[in-house]
């Protein structure tokens, strides 16, 4: 795939509106825990931060044949990965070149990338992101779980900064951390669900480790050596989310609150994991109404703190994105 830089123009303000109907209504009904904090964002933030989601969500869903991340689609099963791979790299591209395309979340993205001058290569790093998976990629290494971190949240961290009008490469990096932490909670919280799927994103140094093989994930006597398992990636997060907290700092008010809120929800997701050990894949963990509400009043909490703490520089030792343009 080629990095061009986008022809379109974007949408008019009633067909804007639409699309970015569509997308809330997707999004309050797919991730409820993303929804609750993207209301707090300014009203056109939240358009483009909803239309760039629904662009994520559709490719996730297209990729594992399912609706919403839930219901299966049988249409989309029938076809094989790498064919409905081929097909959404090709039509972010028309997106990104103003040319017609299938289903609504296209046409969104491409607004968003023109509307906040998103360079393609990021939207490409995504993609691969999927890719990873179509193609089964084995994850030797943490370095190897964390690349793939990146690319399916980290980059969508540095694209909603952009969305929020941030472009500074420290600001970006912090952005990369708190999606990279968001997607070492959805493992932890996921492990037992996507090996049932075919999925091990633990490295295989850790599985080798607590002598585990691939198949093992699933067996529910392997469950307390699991847990284990779980415990240190959601311990692995912890300096992610610590970075981005610092931040929240460089963020317009409003957008630091909602970024704040899901910092707390979701960080509060591993933590439950943690503390349910070897239950913790009895039922899918998550937050209730109450826990998010509370998180509301804790990231105004947090955004405001952080405009008040003392700078920390970056720790060296956290993985790094790749600079735009690096091969």
């Amino acid at each position: 795939m080629s990095v061009f830089t986008p022809l379109s123009l974007p949408l008019d303000p009633a067909a804007r509106a639409d699309l970015a109907a569509m997308a809330e209504d997707a999004i309050a009904r797919g991730s409820k825990s993303f929804a609750a904090a993207a209301k707090l964002f300014d009203p056109e933030t939240r358009r483009s931060a909803m239309m760039l989601y629904a662009w994520c969500r559709h490719c996730d869903d297209a990729i594992d044949g399912q609706v919403l991340g839930f219901a299966r689609r049988p249409d989309l099963e029938a076809s094989r990965p790498d064919e409905r791979m081929a097909k959404l790299e090709s039509e972010t591209l028309a997106a990104l070149a103003g040319r017609p395309t299938s289903d609504p979340c296209f046409k969104a993205i491409g607004d968003v990338a023109a509307r906040h001058r998103l360079p393609p290569e990021l939207l490409v790093q995504h993609l691969a992101g999927y890719r990873m998976d179509v193609e089964g990629r084995r994850y030797e290494t943490i370095a190897d779980t964390l690349d793939y971190c990146y690319h399916v949240a980290g980059v969508v961290g540095v694209m909603m900064s952009m969305v929020m009008g941030v472009r500074e490469e420290a600001t970006l990096d912090r952005a990369s951390d708190l999606g990279i932490a968001f997607q070492l909670t959805n493992i932890a919280r996921d492990i037992v669900e996507d090996a049932r799927a075919g999925r091990i994103y633990l490295p295989e140094e850790w599985l080798a480790e607590a002598d585990l093989r691939p198949g093992d994930v699933v067996d529910p006597r392997q469950r307390p050596v699991v847990a284990l398992l779980a415990n240190r990636l959601v311990d692995l997060a912890e300096p992610y989310y610590a970075s981005a907290f610092h931040g929240l700092k460089d963020l317009p008010p409003r957008s630091a609150w909602a970024v704040a809120t899901a910092h707390g929800v979701y960080r509060e997701i591993g933590l439950q994991v943690k503390a349910l050990g070897a239950s913790a894949w009895d039922q899918r963990v998550s937050t209730g109404r109450r826990q998010k509400l509370r998180h509301v009043t804790l990231g105004a909490a947090r955004a405001a703190m952080s405009r008040r703490a003392k700078p920390q520089p970056r720790s060296a030792a956290l993985w790094t994105r790749p600079r735009l343009g690096d091969a």
